[in-house]
């Protein structure tokens, strides 16, 4: 699919950066300046990479480069453009550049992928321990000897490792993958149980790799309880547990040899460096492993998932199509497909692709799950409380814990389509799974209070969800409405003034507040907040109320507690 970009704008920018370069027009006469033909390249690669449009980066920075093909800081930069959208050139340009540890990973990278197992080692070894990169250091000098054989070398620089340090866990992972592929079950076994210690919830990467070994060694059992464990989730990676995933997971070994073991590496630091927030580094570390790997499913979903992250998201759906149908990860890169899809506005597609993975999934509830999000960020309350009662249905007889958000998302859909008695019964359902669970304690707390029921209980649930989540304006909010609606306007102030701190521009808060203050007889006040609310975008129907008050003013709040509750009732939290 081709990538629609930002040309138009970059060309604009440039021409604009070009003009006020170029200064005031030369008198008639006077020696004519230009700027050299890079320039424009230039600008638009270097505002493209501050967009994230990693593929204008690479045409322009290489086409600046190729005219100025001396310039260092230039070189640098085409070099890392040319990584981050997959260009050939990047082996040429890393070439250049001895100083770079992305370079010597690429140039490495090619090395072990032509069995240059000498080269790759040396290069691995003078990347040093230092910064993010040089925790893989060991890891690449020790695939490396396994590439030429030196297994026993290999463990032995990784056994202390794997033992104890920062990494341990990522060290303990090769030695097993390195003792794996040399056909040592037992150290294979040995070591992946070290990397299982150091992360007792293991990541869905980990998980795998583990229960392949397991399998392999002899111990099936413990494989598929570790697969058991990722499935539970309501996530997408739940669905690459499940079979058919699960059976591709087991099957043969994840790592066929020492150059995919190098990518495995560069995944595995990439995803945890995109948890630190080290968004284009991990995305370096998935091209440098597609470099060696080009349908690693691990590393391609490692790429659209920074590149969705990024607003990129056009190379986004092509990296993620790249995933292959008989790939384990298959299942949830077509979610992510379409969760991309509706980040785009293409609500339509999106949902038929949600639609399509349902059938394709009968026994698993994540894909319904997701299409009754879509129907209900998009006010298709109904149709969304449908797809949700399916994806209930396909829990089984006995709803877990962790099913919490089913009935809570639900509930929600009931609530907003009229059906109040549904919604409480999910939310309460919610609740037995979850009791601890803030955001439905404030969901059917403020409910209750908006409605003037159950008010007792219904501040105490909101008492609790604040203490859960005290930063939270909305949960604020929630219990500030509560105390408005028993009479304790005194509260309830200090409340809903703590709750437009958290979110100020909340037109439902300030809103509250208004009401509050003039129940407190501060109508100056409540006039400025109503006015102020209506400057946030509120909903059509609440801006003819706020202008109704800003006539008339509100009546005191009554507090009522009857044991029926009315339909219909509007609590969007």
């Amino acid at each position: 699919m081709p990538s629609p970009r930002r040309p138009l704008r970059l060309v604009l920018l440039a021409a604009t950066l070009l003009t006020a370069a170029a200064g005031p027009a030369p008198q008639r006469g006077a020696p004519r300046v230009t700027e050299p033909p890079a320039f424009g390249a230039y600008l638009i690669g270097r505002f493209a990479a501050d967009q994230q449009d990693s593929r204008a980066a690479a045409d322009n920075l290489l086409a600046a480069l190729q005219a100025d093909p001396n310039q260092g800081e230039l070189l640098h930069q085409a070099f890392l453009a040319a990584v981050l959208d997959g260009r050939p050139e990047a082996l040429r340009l890393a070439r250049r550049l001895p100083d770079s540890p992305v370079a010597a990973l690429v140039v490495l990278g090619s090395d072990a992928v032509a069995g240059r197992w000498d080269r790759a080692e040396n290069r691995a070894r003078l990347l040093g321990r230092q910064g993010p990169i040089g925790a893989l250091q060991p890891v690449l000098v020790a695939w490396s000897m396994a590439g030429r054989g030196q297994v026993e070398q290999a463990l032995q620089l990784l056994r202390p490792l794997a033992e104890a340090g920062r990494f341990r866990a990522l060290n303990a992972l090769h030695a097993a993958l390195i003792a794996d592929h040399a056909n040592r079950p037992r150290d294979a076994e040995r070591f992946i149980r070290l990397a299982l210690l150091d992360q007792p919830e293991p990541t869905l990467r980990l998980a795998q790799l583990a229960a392949n070994i397991l399998h392999r060694a002899g111990k099936p059992a413990e494989a598929q309880r570790l697969l058991d464990g990722v499935a539970e989730g309501l996530d997408e990676l739940a669905l690459a547990a499940v079979e058919p995933a699960r059976g591709r997971v087991l099957t043969g070994r994840a790592v066929s040899g020492p150059a995919e073991g190098i990518a495995e590496a560069y995944v595995a630091l990439g995803a945890a460096l995109r948890g630190d927030e080290l968004e284009e580094m991990a995305a370096v570390l998935a091209r440098l492993a597609l470099r060696i790997r080009p349908q690693f499913g691990p590393a391609l979903l490692l790429m659209g998932d920074v590149q969705a992250e990024a607003g990129d998201h056009a190379a986004a759906l092509e990296t993620l199509a790249r995933i292959r149908p008989e790939d384990p990860l298959a299942a949830v890169a077509l979610l992510r497909r379409a969760g991309v899809l509706d980040r785009m506005d293409q609500g339509e597609p999106a949902l038929t692709l949600l639609r399509e993975a349902a059938d394709a999934l009968p026994g698993q509830a994540q894909p319904l799950l997701r299409l009754g999000d879509a129907l209900r960020r998009r006010g298709r309350f109904a149709e969304a409380a449908t797809a949700y009662d399916e994806a209930i249905g396909r829990l089984g007889e006995q709803a877990r814990a962790q099913d919490w958000p089913l009935f809570y998302a639900r509930g929600i859909a009931r609530e907003r389509s009229g059906d109040w008695p549904g919604a409480e019964a999910d939310f309460l359902r919610a609740l037995d799974l979850a009791p601890e669970q803030p955001y439905v304690l404030n969901y059917l707390g403020y409910s209750w209070a908006e409605q003037g029921v159950n008010l007792p209980r219904a501040k105490a649930m909101l008492e609790r969800a604040v203490e859960l989540r005290p930063q939270d304006g909305n949960i604020a909010d929630s219990l500030g409405w509560a105390l408005f609606r028993t009479g304790d306007i005194a509260g309830a102030i200090r409340l809903l003034e703590r709750a437009v701190e958290l979110e100020p521009r909340n037109a439902t808060i300030n809103d509250h507040l208004g009401d509050a203050y003039w129940a407190a007889g501060r109508q100056e006040e409540a006039r400025f907040q109503w006015r102020r609310a209506l400057t946030m975008d509120p909903e059509a129907a609440e801006i003819a109320r706020i202008e109704r008050k800003l006539d008339t003013g509100v009546e005191a709040p009554v507090a009522l507690d009857v044991p029926s509750v009315p339909t219909g009732a509007t609590a969007a939290r």
